[in-house]
């Protein structure tokens, strides 16, 4: 299985093209629903081999010290699980755990708006499956730093190139991109 396999079961899966709104607002040429495709079992296995290899190169070549991934529930929750059990599976060592942001705090109980494995000064990557205006990942990004957390980088399934990637940059956070419009169409 390769990243090519991945490429094609997203096409497949979880690209369309005609006339869309976007959560942005904006009106696109191209939807892309990526839970389709990481929620696949297949697919998510695929996310779990190519996201850990592009992390762990990431944190071996910049000598990172990682404790989590995770970002906004729901797009980023199982690519952020697969990639989290790929590295238990294939590094127990170097395991990275996994914690899902919620749009809001809950209302109950106390009142977390970050649950899972998560705690104040873990450094962590940010996650999230496809980025426009990089909204979503900057929410989660705030989320994160109000709860004491701090970001290494953020990790995307796929980059739309319209201008997310530079607001998330602009935020001194690099974002490292499996998939971009152009290397998917």
């Amino acid at each position: 299985m390769s990243a090519a396999d991945l490429k094609a079961i997203l096409l497949e899966k979880s690209v369309r093209t005609g006339t869309f709104t976007l959560a942005s607002g904006k009106e696109s040429d191209l939807y892309i629903d990526c839970r389709v495709t990481a929620l696949d079992p297949v697919g998510a296995n695929l996310i779990g081999e190519i996201g850990w290899a592009a992390v762990r190169e990431r944190i071996q070549s910049e000598g990172l010290a990682i404790d989590a991934i995770g970002g906004m529930t729901m797009g980023a929750d199982p690519i952020s699980l697969a990639i989290g059990m790929t590295s238990a599976r294939q590094n127990p060592d170097e395991m990275i755990q996994v914690f899902t942001v919620r749009k809001e705090p809950k209302g109950h109980g106390r009142g977390k708006q970050i649950e899972g494995n998560f705690k104040e000064g873990d450094t962590v990557i940010v996650v999230d499956d496809v980025i426009t205006t990089g909204g979503s990942t900057l929410k989660a990004i705030d989320a994160i730093e109000a709860a004491g957390g701090k970001i290494a980088f953020a990790l995307v399934l796929v980059d739309r190139e319209e201008g997310g990637r530079q607001a998330i940059e602009a935020r001194g956070i690099p974002v490292l991109a499996l998939y971009s419009r152009s290397t998917l169409l």
